[in-house]
């Protein structure tokens, strides 16, 4: 049977398995009438750790499908440019990081003093909650949702009031919005969202962010949006520009493949940037071969298309072969798919992993789902080669 953990020994453990195999537990993460009392049913999306193999078994896989990460970056270009950096390990990096703060700055329409880098956006996410929960208070978000900031604030003492996402899995704006009360200190939103992969109308959550942010600060986590088509990737970033009090969170660590690297960043006014940086640093967290290499991967551009036509394409791949097997996936935008199996958690993911195959698996409000990463097409053929061999 899949192992629960109450919240008491939750808060101890470690958000990710050593080994990338994980079992985790949500409530609602089925369709809830807003006129029901929601926190009357909750219960928490709780990640829990389960390691069936040892660590170097990981770079033994024969598909490493269970962190989202890019198969095919860094660009060679990137690499290069990292390679030839590691010569000015032996200096502070915090010129390069000023540099890299500026270009980020423009491709985001912002001035320089927006911006705030860290090692990948969850650290920045944990700054952002350590930093606005000192004194407690509440966090409201989706369920299910992404838990780093969460996690950070509930350690802080802060509650959590989740809202179950809707019948088309987006963020119930409207129960969101009806959660917030006096000790709300932040409001989360990630989109697309993890684990998921759902997407939420962007014009919505313009409007929503741009109410609610005029009364309380909201925090959209956008780890996901480069994954979606250009055309489609609506930014919460603008709302600055209008003066609106958000943070808006990008990294390195997805489509531009430098998830081992750790370089992310946070959008947000001045004022809310310097709270956070009362308290934690910025620059001086930063190592100079990362930020070389994302100041190289800003100029990839045809490399980021290419991963992402090959992502698409491989998850559409999959999305298929799950059809054809009559499982009902969530619709994905991100560079993962999310779908319930029948078998206990922990079993299927012993099952895949002698198969040399690396997945997720979350227990969700009575179900078992597996989420997996999308990898090159020949990792996700040998993914459904290898589901169809452990569900038979």
């Amino acid at each position: 049977m899949t192992m629960k953990l109450n919240r008491r020994n939750w808060l101890k453990s470690t958000s990710l398995t050593t080994a990338g195999l994980a079992v985790g537990s949500s409530s609602l993460f089925a369709t809830t009438s807003k006129n029901q009392d929601i926190s009357a049913k909750m219960r928490f999306w709780e990640w829990e750790n389960q390691t069936f193999n040892k660590p170097k078994d990981l770079w033994n896989l024969k598909a490493r499908l269970l962190a989202n990460e890019n198969p095919y970056g860094p660009s060679p270009k990137t690499r290069l440019t990292i390679m030839e950096s590691v010569g000015k390990g032996n200096r502070y990096g915090q010129g390069d990081a000023m540099k890299l703060t500026e270009m980020i700055a423009e491709k985001e329409g912002v001035p320089k003093e927006y911006i705030m880098l860290g090692p990948g956006s969850s650290d920045l996410l944990e700054k952002t909650a350590i930093t606005h929960f000192l004194d407690g208070g509440n966090i409201v978000s989706a369920d299910p949702a992404y838990m780093s900031i969460i996690k950070t604030a509930k350690n802080m003492k802060a509650e959590w009031k989740p809202v179950p996402l809707t019948d088309t899995w987006e963020h119930d704006l409207a129960g969101m919005e009806a959660a917030i009360d006096s000790k709300t200190q932040l409001v989360y939103i990630c989109n697309p969202n993890n684990p998921t992969g759902t997407i939420t109308n962007g014009k919505n959550l313009w409007d929503f962010c741009s109410k609610v942010a005029d009364k309380k600060l909201v925090f959209v986590d956008e780890a996901y949006l480069e994954f979606m088509d250009p055309k489609d990737q609506l930014s919460m970033v603008g709302l600055l520009n209008e003066g609106k009090n958000v943070i808006i969170s990008r990294t390195f660590s997805k489509v531009h493949g430098m998830a081992g690297l750790r370089v992310g960043y946070i959008v947000a006014l001045p004022s809310t940037l310097e709270k956070i940086q009362k308290v934690t640093r910025s620059n001086m967290s930063m190592n100079v071969t990362a930020v070389k290499g994302a100041m190289a991967s800003m100029g990839e551009t045809g490399f980021i298309d290419s991963c992402r036509a090959k992502n698409k394409a491989c998850r559409e791949y999959v999305c298929a072969e799950l059809g054809k097997l009559g499982y009902d996936y969530l619709p994905s935008h991100t560079s993962f798919v999310l779908f319930p199996i029948e078998m206990d958690g922990k079993t299927y993911l012993e099952k895949m992993f002698a198969e040399s195959i690396g997945v997720r698996s979350f227990e969700v409000f009575g179900k078992t789902y597996c989420r997996v990463s999308i990898g090159t097409m020949k990792e996700m053929e040998l993914f459904v080669d290898a589901f169809k061999k452990v569900m038979v």
